[in-house]
């Protein structure tokens, strides 16, 4: 992992393509691996989520209640780019359509050090402004 450092009020812009055959992709965002705050898991064809964003947190190694979004404007194999900005109470993410979505800062912090991507897509890009 990279030197990270995601700050209230300051934007992340991740660009990211899909694999051909990706079945999800994650982007974590946190103090460390069971201290999640922002858990974005757009799931392409995953079990019983078919084009769906699942948000969720992890605190002391425990996930909180998933939050789904129907709105999906993820496709396979084609390079998009979203925005995510927090304040102490909310996540902000601007999908690639210029849609928005929110999801609660359950860990409630305004600075974030530990950064994580995975899943089934290459990440082109991440950069904070």
């Amino acid at each position: 992992m990279q030197e990270f450092s995601l700050k209230e009020g300051q934007e992340l812009k991740i660009r990211v393509k899909p694999n051909d055959d990706s079945a999800r992709f994650a982007i974590n965002i946190g103090h460390d691996a069971d201290n999640i705050a922002l858990h974005f898991n757009p799931r392409f064809d995953s079990g019983s989520d078919v084009n769906t964003i699942v948000c969720n947190s992890k605190s002391g190694g425990s996930w909180g209640e998933e939050q789904r979004e129907g709105h999906f404007p993820f496709a396979r194999g084609e390079e998009s780019k979203f925005y995510i900005n927090f304040t102490m109470d909310q996540f902000y993410i601007k999908l690639p359509d210029g849609r928005m979505m929110d999801f609660p800062n359950r860990l409630g912090d305004v600075k974030y050090d530990y950064f994580e991507v995975k899943g089934d897509a290459v990440f082109h890009g991440v950069k904070i402004k």
